[in-house]
C-alpha cells in the first residue's frame, strides 16, 4: 500500500514538473474592436414600429434601447459581431433572432427586424406602431386604418380625411396644391389611369395605404434616373385580407327634368390580377352636381380665373350628358410574364348659354364688347392601352406597351357679338365643325442588369402619330359703323368652308446607363433623342350662292415642319441614408426646320443650343420630416399656327400670320418642398415654392389694321420674347383633434406673374398678384352628427404698363358647409345638406350675383350590412345657381356668366355586394409584396 502511494506521489510531482513553462515576457493584448449596429423594425405591413424594446446580449454584450419615431435604434461601442437579438413591443409577438456578422466592419447595418401581430385580443389598448404620414425619397404614404369611414364609403371619402387632400365631387383630387393626374392600384394603372373612376368606385374598407408619388415615368422607375418635371400619381395599396374576392357596386338614380345617373363597378381580385368593369351614365347640371375642388362640396359656384395665375373654380356652366364605361384586366401570367390592358369610352354632350362682356387692349384704344352665345359640343373617344411585362430572368426585363384612341367631337355654336370703341362693329353667326382624331403608338423598353450590383443599362423607344381632320363652316353677318356713329359702312356676309388636316408623328429614343462608384455614389449617363413632325393641310373656301365651296389660294396652305431634339446628360449621385443630392450637366441641341408647299417652297431651318444644370438635393432628419429642391428645364417649340408663313383669315375679323423666324421657348423650372409631420402632436406642415423662367417665349403681338372701309379689325402676330417668370407659393397646415373628431386644415397660395405682350408692336407688361386663402374644418364629434364648415378669400390683382388698359382686382369671399345627421339606433337613417354663398368685387355688375345655393338629402340604409341605401337629393333648392367666370391675359378681360337649370330632384338606390377570402397563398404561404402593394409570385 505504500510503496502504491509513492508511485502516485511521484507520478504527479514529475507530471507538474514537466509542465512548467519557462519564464514568460508581458505580452500586452490587443484591444477589443468596437463596432455601430444599427436597424429597423417593422410589422407585417411594413410600417415601422416606434417604442418596440430592443436588446442585444453575447458573452461580451448585454445592451438595451427602444425604437425612435421611425422604428429605428442603434447601439454603439459594440464588443462582439456574434449577439443575440430580441425584440418586444405591445400587441406583437416577441422576436429572438441570433445573428453572426463580419468581424471586420465598424458599422452593421441589420436586415429590417419583422414583428407579427399577437393573437391575443387587449380590451380598450390602441397600439398605433407607425405614424400616419410617412414621407419617403419620391412618395407621400398615408396610413389608411388611421382615418375612419362610413362602411361601405369610397375611397374619395377616405381622401376626404388626409391632410393635405382636396377632393372635388368630379373625382378631381389636389395634394399640397398640385393636381393629381393618374391612378394606380397596387402598382399599376386602374381603370386606364382614370383618377375619378377609381376613387369613386373603389370601397375604402379595401384600403391598406394611399401613396401619392412623384411620377417621372416607368424608365425612371426601374433605372433611378429622373428626368424633366413628374406628375403626381396616386397609388392605392389593398389590404392583405382584401386581396382575394369579388365586389359590386351599382347605383341608379332618376329626377325631373330629364336628369338621370347610374355607376357600375364590378370588379375581381386575386392578388395581381384584377378584372373591372365600371360604368358612369349621367345626365346632370355642371357646376352643380359636378363641381370642382374650387367650389368646395357644395353646389354651384362663383369662379374667378386669371390667365396668367392659372387659378379658377371647378366646374362650368351648362348641362351634360356622360357615359363613359371602361373594361380594365391585369394579371400574372406565371412567375415572368404580367399584362395589364385597359378600354375606356367617354360620351360627353355638354349644352350651354353664356353671356359675356369685357374689355380689349391696345396702344390705339380700348374695344368694349357684349356676346350672347348658345352651344352644343359633342365629343367622343375610345381609347384602348396594352401593357405586357416579361421579367427574361434576373438580368433582363423587357416592357412592351401598344396603345390606340379615336377621338371625334361635333360643334355648333350660335352667337351675337357687340363691339365698340376702337372697333365698332355687329357680328350675328353661327358655326360649325367636325373633328376626327385617330391616334396609335406604343412603348418598347428594355433593361439588363449587370452583375456588379447597381450597375445597368435600359433603352426605351416611344412612337406615337396622330391624324387630325378637322370640317369648320362659318356663316357670319358682319356690321361696319363709322367711328362711334351709328352710320352703317357696310352690311357683309361672309360664308366659308375650312378643311385642315394634321399629321403628327413623334419618336423619341432614350438610353441610360448606371456605373456605381461605392456603396453611396454612381454616375448616371442619359442620351435621348425626341422627333416631333408635323403635316399640316389647310383650305379655305368661300360658298357662293350656289352653295358650292371655291378654293382662296391666298387663304390656303400647305406646310410641313419638324422639330428635333437631342438631350446628352451626365450626373453624379451620392446617397446616404438622411440625405442625397445630384449634380451634373445636360446638352441640348434643337432643330426646327420646316417647308411651306403653297405659293413655292419656302424654307425654314432654325438652331439652337442650351446647356441645363442638373441640380436635385434632398435632406430627411425622419421618415416624417423632409425637404427638397430641385431644377429642370425643357425647350418647346412653336406650334402650327405660329410658325406658318401664310395669312389665315379663317376668322375675317382677327387674321393670323404665323412667324417662321420663331425660336423654341425654353423653360427653367426651380421647385422647392418642406414636409414635417409631427406624429405624437398630428400636426402636418407642408410647404412648396416653385419658380418657373422663360426665355424665347412666344407671345402674341395684336396689332389693329384698317381694311378697305377704313375701320380697325385685330391681326394676330407672333413673337419671341425674354423676362416672362412666374413665382407660386402654397402651404398647408392640417391639425387632428381628440382622435381625429376634429381637423383643422389651412391652406394658402400666393402667386407672382410676370409677362409681356405685344400691341402694335409695343411691351405690354404683365404683373399678376394671386392670394388664396382657405380654412376647412372637418368636425366628427359623435357617431351622428359631421359638420364641415368651409371659408376662403381670394384676391386677383392684374396690372398692365400700356396707359389704356383697364387694372383689374377682383376680390371673392367663398362660405361653404356641408354635414351629414345620422339617426336610430343603428344609424341608418342620413340627413345631408350642403350650401355656398359667394360676395364677388371687381367684375361687371351685369354678372355678378352672389348666389345662395342649397343642396339636400336624406337616405336609409337597409339590411344588416348596409349595402342596400335609398336617397333623395334635391339641387339648389332656392334656384339661384350660377357660374361666374373671369378670364385675364396680357390684352384682354373677358367676364361670362352661364346660368343652367339647376333646380332638379333625384331619387337614387344604390347597393354594395363583397366577398372577401383573403389574402393570395403559394405552397400555403401569404405571397410578399413589394412597396407599391403589388405581390412578388
Amino acid at each position: 500500500m505504500k510503496q502504491t502511494l509513492l508511485c502516485l506521489l511521484f507520478f504527479c510531482f514529475s507530471a507538474a514538473f514537466a509542465q512548467t513553462a519557462p519564464p514568460r515576457t508581458n505580452v500586452v493584448k490587443p484591444p477589443l474592436a468596437l463596432r455601430e449596429v444599427s436597424g429597423i423594425v417593422k410589422d407585417s405591413t411594413d410600417n415601422a414600429v416606434s417604442g418596440a424594446t430592443v436588446k442585444l446580449k453575447s458573452a461580451t454584450d448585454s445592451l438595451i434601447t427602444t425604437t425612435n419615431s421611425d422604428g429605428i435604434f442603434v447601439f454603439k461601442n459594440v464588443k462582439s459581431a456574434t449577439f443575440v437579438m430580441s425584440v418586444s413591443s405591445v400587441g406583437f409577438r416577441p422576436l429572438v433572432k441570433r445573428l453572426l456578422n463580419n468581424d471586420v466592419l465598424p458599422r452593421l447595418v441589420l436586415d429590417p427586424l419583422v414583428l407579427n401581430s399577437s393573437s391575443k385580443e387587449l380590451d380598450e389598448v390602441v397600439i398605433n406602431g407607425a405614424a400616419s404620414i410617412t414621407y419617403k425619397t419620391d412618395t407621400v404614404e398615408y396610413k389608411a386604418s388611421d382615418y375612419k369611414v362610413r362602411p361601405n364609403a369610397t375611397v374619395d371619402e377616405l381622401l376626404k380625411k388626409m391632410e393635405g387632400m382636396e377632393v372635388g365631387t368630379d373625382g378631381s383630387v389636389t395634394h399640397q396644391g398640385q393636381a393629381i393626374t393618374k391612378a394606380k392600384l397596387n402598382g399599376k394603372e386602374y381603370a386606364g389611369g382614370d383618377l375619378a373612376q377609381a376613387i369613386q368606385s373603389l370601397g375604402a374598407d379595401i384600403v391598406d395605404k394611399i401613396q401619392v408619388v412623384d411620377d417621372y415615368g416607368d424608365q425612371a422607375a426601374r433605372t433611378g434616373i429622373k428626368d424633366g418635371d413628374p406628375q403626381k400619381v396616386l397609388n392605392i395599396t389593398t389590404k392583405a385580407d382584401r386581396s382575394v374576392g369579388n365586389t359590386a357596386r351599382i347605383s341608379a338614380g332618376a329626377g325631373n327634368d330629364g336628369r338621370y345617373e347610374s355607376r357600375v363597378a364590378l370588379a375581381r381580385t386575386n392578388g395581381n390580377q384584377v378584372i373591372s368593369v365600371i360604368g358612369n351614365f349621367n345626365n346632370t347640371v355642371n357646376g352643380v352636381a359636378s363641381t370642382g375642388i374650387a367650389g368646395g362640396s357644395a353646389g354651384g359656384n362663383n369662379a374667378v380665373s386669371t390667365g396668367n395665375s392659372g387659378g379658377g373654380g371647378g366646374g362650368s356652366g351648362g348641362t351634360t350628358t356622360s357615359n363613359n364605361p371602361s373594361i380594365s384586366y391585369r394579371d400574372q401570367w406565371g412567375k415572368k410574364i404580367q399584362v395589364n390592358m385597359n378600354y375606356r369610352y367617354n360620351s360627353r354632350h355638354v349644352n350651354s348659354t353664356n353671356i359675356s362682356d369685357g374689355e380689349r387692349y391696345s396702344t390705339l384704344g380700348t374695344t368694349f364688347f357684349k356676346s350672347n352665345r348658345a352651344s352644343q359640343n359633342n365629343s367622343d373617344s375610345h381609347n384602348f392601352s396594352f401593357e405586357l411585362e416579361y421579367n427574361i430572368d434576373s438580368a433582363n426585363f423587357l416592357r412592351v406597351t401598344p396603345s390606340f384612341s379615336y377621338s371625334g367631337s361635333v360643334s355648333e355654336n350660335n352667337s351675337t357679338n357687340y363691339q365698340t370703341g376702337l372697333i365698332h362693329q355687329d357680328i350675328l353667326g353661327s358655326t360649325s365643325s367636325h373633328n376626327t382624331n385617330p391616334n396609335y403608338g406604343g412603348i418598347v423598353f428594355y433593361q439588363h442588369i449587370f452583375k456588379k450590383p447597381r450597375r445597368n443599362f435600359s433603352i426605351q423607344v416611344n412612337y406615337n402619330t396622330a391624324d387630325q381632320e378637322q370640317e369648320n363652316t362659318q356663316n357670319n353677318h358682319i356690321i361696319y359703323y363709322q367711328d362711334a356713329s351709328s352710320n352703317v359702312l357696310k352690311d357683309s356676309l361672309v360664308n366659308r368652308y375650312i378643311t385642315r388636316s394634321n399629321l403628327t408623328k413623334n419618336l423619341r429614343t432614350s438610353m441610360t446607363y448606371v456605373e456605381p462608384l461605392s456603396q453611396s455614389s454612381q454616375l448616371e449617363f442619359n442620351t435621348q433623342m425626341n422627333y416631333r413632325g408635323y403635316d399640316n393641310e389647310a383650305l379655305t373656301n368661300n360658298i357662293d350662292v350656289a352653295g358650292r365651296p371655291v378654293v382662296i389660294d391666298s387663304l390656303s396652305n400647305i406646310f410641313n415642319y419638324s422639330f428635333t431634339e437631342v438631350r446628352i446628360a451626365a450626373n453624379y449621385r451620392f446617397t446616404k441614408p438622411k440625405y442625397n443630392f445630384s449634380l451634373g450637366l445636360t446638352a441640348v441641341p434643337t432643330l426646327l426646320e420646316g417647308t411651306k408647299v403653297t405659293g413655292g417652297n419656302i424654307d425654314t431651318r432654325r438652331t439652337n443650343f442650351n446647356l441645363i444644370p442638373i441640380a436635385r438635393f434632398q435632406y430627411a432628419w425622419s421618415r416624417q420630416q423632409r425637404v427638397s429642391i430641385n431644377y429642370s428645364g425643357s425647350p418647346t417649340e412653336p406650334s402650327f399656327n405660329q410658325i406658318q408663313p401664310v395669312r389665315d383669315e379663317s376668322n375675317p375679323q382677327n387674321p393670323v400670320v404665323g412667324n417662321p423666324n420663331l425660336k423654341p421657348a425654353f423653360r427653367h423650372n426651380i421647385a422647392a418642398q418642406y414636409n414635417n409631420y409631427i406624429a405624437n402632436s398630428k400636426l402636418n406642415l407642408s410647404a412648396n415654392v416653385n419658380t418657373s423662367i422663360i426665355s424665347n417665349q412666344i407671345v402674341t403681338n395684336t396689332v389693329q389694321i384698317k381694311d378697305n372701309l377704313n375701320t380697325f379689325k385685330n391681326e394676330t402676330r407672333f413673337v419671341n420674347l425674354s423676362g416672362i417668370y412666374t413665382v407660386n407659393g402654397n402651404y398647408n397646415i392640417a391639425k387632428q383633434l381628440a382622435d381625429r373628431k376634429y381637423n383643422l386644415s389651412l391652406i394658402g397660395n400666393v402667386t407672382y406673374g410676370h409677362g409681356i405682350s405685344m400691341s402694335n408692336n409695343e411691351e405690354n407688361v404683365t404683373t399678376t398678384w394671386r392670394f388664396n386663402e382657405r380654412f376647412g374644418p372637418r368636425i366628427n364629434p359623435n357617431e351622428s352628427i359631421e359638420v364641415n364648415p368651409f371659408v376662403a378669400y381670394d384676391v386677383a390683382r392684374t396690372l398692365y404698363t400700356l396707359p389704356r388698359s383697364t387694372n383689374t382686382n377682383v376680390r371673392t369671399l367663398s362660405m361653404n358647409i356641408d354635414g351629414k345627421f345620422y339617426f336610430l339606433e343603428d344609424k341608418t337613417f342620413t340627413v345631408g345638406y350642403n350650401a355656398s354663398k359667394n360676395y364677388v368685387k371687381g367684375i361687371s355688375n351685369n354678372l355678378s350675383r352672389n348666389p345662395l345655393v342649397i343642396n339636400a338629402f336624406i337616405e336609409k340604409n337597409f339590411l344588416k350590412k348596409r349595402n342596400l341605401t335609398v336617397n333623395l337629393q334635391v339641387f339648389d333648392i332656392l334656384k339661384q345657381n350660377n357660374f361666374v367666370n373671369q378670364v385675364t391675359t396680357e390684352n384682354s378681360v373677358t367676364n361670362t356668366l352661364t346660368n343652367a337649370l339647376s333646380r332638379y330632384f333625384m331619387l337614387s338606390v344604390r347597393t354594395n355586394l363583397q366577398k372577401w377570402t383573403g389574402s393570395p397563398r403559394r405552397n400555403g404561404q401569404e405571397l410578399r409584396r413589394r412597396g407599391d402593394g403589388s405581390f412578388i409570385q
